[in-house]
């Protein structure tokens, strides 16, 4: 048995196309015990994602954490799911249709657009085969992580390599390792901000809040919390706030190992305590609402602030499908295609290459 899936037809004299492919973190399929569990477990046994040991992590996932935790976050998605599904996937989807629209007005090129989740569907490997089965033949993925870590950006694009390991006929591929600093992306994430506040108010305090990593990750040496707090810096600085009107935080700690800080919730609660007559938070490591967002930080990030003695909450939203943001994405995009634009064939060149072709014996 070959090693290799099989190639998609072949046409000689058919122009080659670039593709793009956005991808995310994923989702469970449904908002059930079952469905969650069949995500956690893809999400957990993720070597970027836990670095324990495999054996001692495959007691304590089988054992303890898919036997408990299921349970209660379906009962969290619950509270965020929507009558299309998960509201990272729609709003992924709705991303990359736009994207296709934006990237058609400014070329004239034959470009791909398409999404996956690194853990649930569509899945990488599923889309990037439907890709080269449209005729792809060169790649540019770029993980919707504004700040690169290894447990988002490198294992989305190691399982995008792996998935080429089945391919004969490997495509040209380009990766976008982060966009943290991004004009484009750090203006659109102002705006949207301003946007806000324009229509409700300004707030005490302003909370830049991102997705917590383990501390042995930036002892180990991931970027990841030198380019969130770049973020916060220039979010801050087009915002027009000083040192004291805003905090950079981390959330979603997960198990008893110390994780990036301050945490939020305890940020929440301190502010809280003080008597903070108004907090927003923002989280600028979403680039789509999601589960961590819309349940851990506009609901529960509420609730904590609130009981702690706080004033007024308001969680401000992600990015999502504002236009100035898909703008900055078709940016991003284009910064990338360097090279790969402009180099398609013609129809006569296109023509003669069928034409010697057939003259070979080939089957058109």
């Amino acid at each position: 048995m070959s090693r290799y899936l099989r190639e998609p037809p072949f046409q000689h004299g058919t122009a080659p196309r670039i593709g793009i492919l956005l991808i995310n973190l994923g989702s469970p399929a449904a908002a059930t015990p079952k469905a969650v569990r069949r995500y956690l477990r893809e999400f957990l046994s993720d070597p970027f994602v836990v670095e324990i040991p495999r054996p001692i992590w495959w007691l304590i996932l089988n054992f303890f954490v898919l036997t408990t935790r299921p349970s209660a976050s379906a009962e969290r998605y619950a509270q965020i799911w929507t009558p299309e599904g998960s509201p990272l996937v729609v709003s992924t989807a709705k991303q990359a249709s736009l994207l296709r629209g934006f990237l058609g007005e400014r070329f004239d090129a034959p470009l791909m657009v398409d999404y996956a989740m690194r853990y649930g569907q569509p899945s990488i490997p599923l889309v990037l085969n439907r890709l080269r089965a449209q005729g792809c033949d060169r790649i540019l993925l770029l993980p919707l992580y504004p700040q690169y870590s290894a447990s988002t950006t490198a294992t989305a694009c190691d399982t995008a390599f792996t998935t080429l390991t089945s391919m004969r006929n490997q495509p040209e591929v380009r990766t976008i390792r982060h966009f943290h600093d991004h004009p484009g992306y750090i203006n659109a994430l102002a705006q949207n901000i301003k946007d806000y506040w324009s229509q409700n108010g300004q707030p005490e305090k302003l909370i830049i809040s991102f997705h917590g990593v383990p501390r042995y990750a930036l002892d180990s040496g991931d970027p990841y919390h030198c380019e969130c707090h770049k973020t916060g810096r220039l979010l801050a600085e087009a915002l027009g706030l000083d040192a004291s009107r805003f905090n950079v935080t981390f959330q979603s700690r997960f198990g008893r190992a110390a994780w990036l800080q301050p945490y939020t919730s305890d940020v929440l609660t301190e502010l809280g305590r003080a008597k903070c007559k108004r907090v927003d938070v923002v989280c600028p490591g979403f680039v789509s609402d999601c589960l961590e967002t819309l349940e851990e930080i506009a609901l529960e990030g509420k609730a904590i602030f609130l009981t702690a003695g706080g004033g007024e909450f308001h969680y401000i939203p992600c990015l999502n499908e504002r236009e100035d943001w898909i703008h900055a994405l078709t940016d991003i995009v284009a910064n990338n295609l360097g090279g790969w634009l402009g180099t398609e064939p013609s129809s006569e060149q296109l023509s003669r290459t069928a034409d010697r072709a057939k003259a070979l014996g080939a089957k058109l």
